[in-house]
């Protein structure tokens, strides 16, 4: 269903036109959140006491961040929910988790990874099976 055109000087506008604010305008060009990288199944979690309407220099998006991470949310599940690139929504975190809005929790690495040579010996196993 497309909207009434908003006047002749925006014809070109209706419900299928998209974000007219570019991504780098919400990171203020940044591309590089202030915290280290954020992995894309890190879950994020607001702050028990997180109020983003203290600080008024955040985006909307800073505070509909807050507000999906109200219960545990990967970093991936943000982005989509927000339809906002994952560069994008990482930069956003890096600003709430450095005002004290939100925590990031990491996923545990993997203690201890195979070697190669026990992997290529398993395979060869597997085939004189």
């Amino acid at each position: 269903m497309r909207a009434e055109s908003p006047g002749p000087q925006h014809e070109w506008l209706d419900d299928d036109a998209g974000p007219v604010v570019r991504p780098y305008t919400l990171t203020g060009g940044r591309v590089r959140s202030a915290a280290d990288g954020f992995d894309l199944v890190a879950y994020v979690l607001a702050e028990p006491a997180a109020d983003p309407t203290i600080h008024p220099e955040l985006h909307p998006e800073h505070r509909r961040l807050v507000a999906l991470a109200a219960r545990p949310v990967p970093v991936a599940e943000l982005a989509a929910d927000l339809d906002l690139a994952v560069g994008v929504v990482r930069v956003l975190l890096g600003d709430l988790l450095a005002r004290g809005l939100v925590a990031v929790h990491q996923p545990t690495p993997a203690a201890y990874l195979p070697d190669d040579d026990i992997l290529k010996a398993v395979v060869s196993g597997l085939r004189a099976l």
